[in-house]
């Protein structure tokens, strides 16, 4: 017993010291987008970090659902994530409307908003999990890996209700749920650790060198093999390539992720103020146009370093004082309601 929980402990400190350095690439890829076509190297470091750090955070959410997927608890997340949603969602849409004043974008609750979409997805993806648990592991991932690439064939905006993320990353999101952190360790040895990381740095010279046309779309995962220009029957075929991509490069990333816990461990318990909360600050400086002022690499590796340290503000124990109420809204009153208008006792 004790094993068993000393091994469950270890697998919590991996995987929040994994969610503090993917959120930090997430904040970057979204800091240097403005900048991928105009500074040398930073399309090649958006590409990168878009094979790993989307696929990675999923697993890591699959990872964390186990403990809370079912019950009362797993209820009760539901609903608050489905809070966070309306809360932010009309959150942004307003400011796109009165202060950023973005063109083209769908301002519907049933389009979610840019990184919104991963609220709408981790719902599907726990009701998903919860529809498919009498199959074993292995044919949940199967068949997920079937739906992720028969939804590209949908003649709809995979946009709408973000279907198509759904099914694209929901093979990561059960890879993470299924995960065994024991053979994990056993299986990551240090000679195999130092091997993944070296291919993690290829993969970025091989993408910077063979890669650049790549349609980021395909690394999105948001949009339909006909948004993608793509009308032939075997497009799924590319879908599974990008997933093979997708792969190596999340495996090969963990490398880097300190296996201790350490300072980087308690901030990775608030990534989440950290997901839903950065978007401002990318309008804020789009807006500015201080990427008007940004032509030159120092100037990028500045951008890069502003979002690291915005990263580590946001995902501050003052922060999560302060946004609390709108990042982890609570329910109760939700299930209150529902007791009222069923009838049943309070």
């Amino acid at each position: 017993m004790i094993e068993t929980e000393t091994i469950q402990k270890k697998g919590e400190t991996y995987f929040l010291n994994l969610r503090l350095l993917l959120i930090t690439t997430v904040f970057v890829g979204n800091a240097i987008e403005p900048l991928i076509g105009k500074i040398v190297g930073m399309h090649s470091l958006y590409l990168w970090i878009f094979t790993f750090h989307m696929p990675l955070f999923v697993l890591v959410t699959g990872y964390f659902a186990k403990s809370n997927l079912k019950g009362a608890q797993g209820r009760n997340l539901l609903l608050q994530i489905a809070v966070q949603y309306v809360i932010f969602q009309t959150l942004y849409s307003v400011l796109d409307q009165t202060l950023f004043h973005v063109q083209n974008i769908h301002r519907s609750f049933f389009a979610p908003y840019l990184l919104l979409w991963f609220l709408i997805s981790h719902i599907c993806w726990r009701l998903i999990t919860i529809a498919i648990h009498k199959f074993t592991g292995t044919q949940q991932i199967a068949l997920s890996l079937i739906l992720g690439v028969l939804v590209g064939y949908l003649q709809l905006d995979g946009v709408w209700l973000s279907i198509s993320r759904t099914f694209v990353y929901l093979p990561f999101f059960l890879i993470g749920y299924h995960l065994s952190f024991e053979k994990f360790v056993l299986f990551f040895t240090t000679w195999k650790r130092v091997t993944a990381a070296s291919v993690s740095l290829t993969l970025l010279i091989v993408i910077a060198l063979f890669m650049l046309g790549l349609p980021e779309g395909w690394l999105f995962g948001s949009m339909t093999y006909t948004q993608l220009g793509q009308h032939h029957w075997y497009a799924g075929a590319m879908r599974l390539a990008i997933y093979a991509l997708q792969f190596i490069s999340a495996t090969a990333f963990l490398a880097f992720v300190p296996t201790v816990h350490c300072w980087m461990t308690e901030l990775g318990r608030r990534t989440l103020y950290v997901f839903l909360l950065h978007g401002l600050l990318i309008r804020f400086a789009a807006i500015s146009g201080i990427y008007n002022y940004v032509s030159t690499m120092s100037g990028a590796l500045l951008v890069i370093a502003f979002a690291c340290l915005l990263t580590l503000l946001l995902a501050q124990a003052r922060v999560k004082q302060w946004a609390h109420p709108f990042i982890e809204p609570k329910v109760t009153w939700i299930i209150r309601l529902e007791r009222l208008a069923l009838g049943r006792p309070l």
